[in-house]
């Protein structure tokens, strides 16, 4: 089971790497203008999106769940699911917005995907506390 608990960490690590990082390139997409940064920053996020973020996401969730088998339970182990949940609908946006850059329907400024990067972060920090602190 260790090993498991280790390899959910490292994957859920790689998918966080995507979704810290991915939003920022979104902010530096935003405020960019030339065709020759736009072009690099469609090929940055795609690489980030397709082969880091999205399969960092689908290995910890099939590693976590795989975890539930331990016999975790408990309303600690309920929240996180559901923020894990909210996770995967904030990755769900990330694929969105990834479109909207790539056809050039993007609506948002800098500043919206300044404040849009947040979201994983107070998640990542409501998770962790549940997971190591066990309050409920």
């Amino acid at each position: 089971m260790l090993w498991l608990k280790a390899f959910h960490i490292i994957f859920m690590v790689t998918w966080f790497a995507g979704l810290f990082y991915l939003p920022r390139l979104f902010v530096y997409h935003a405020m960019s203008k030339d065709k020759i940064s736009l072009e690099r920053f469609v090929i940055m996020e795609r690489k980030l999106f397709y082969g880091i973020m999205t399969p960092g996401g689908i290995i910890t969730i099939i590693l976590g769940f795989w975890l539930l088998d331990y016999g975790y339970s408990g309303l600690w182990l309920n929240i996180k699911l559901l923020l894990v949940l909210l996770l995967v609908i904030y990755h769900v946006y990330c694929f969105k917005y990834l479109m909207d850059f790539k056809h050039n329907r993007n609506k948002h400024s800098h500043i919206f995907f300044r404040w849009f990067n947040e979201v994983p972060v107070i998640l990542l920090i409501a998770i962790i506390l549940l997971v190591e602190l066990k309050p409920l």
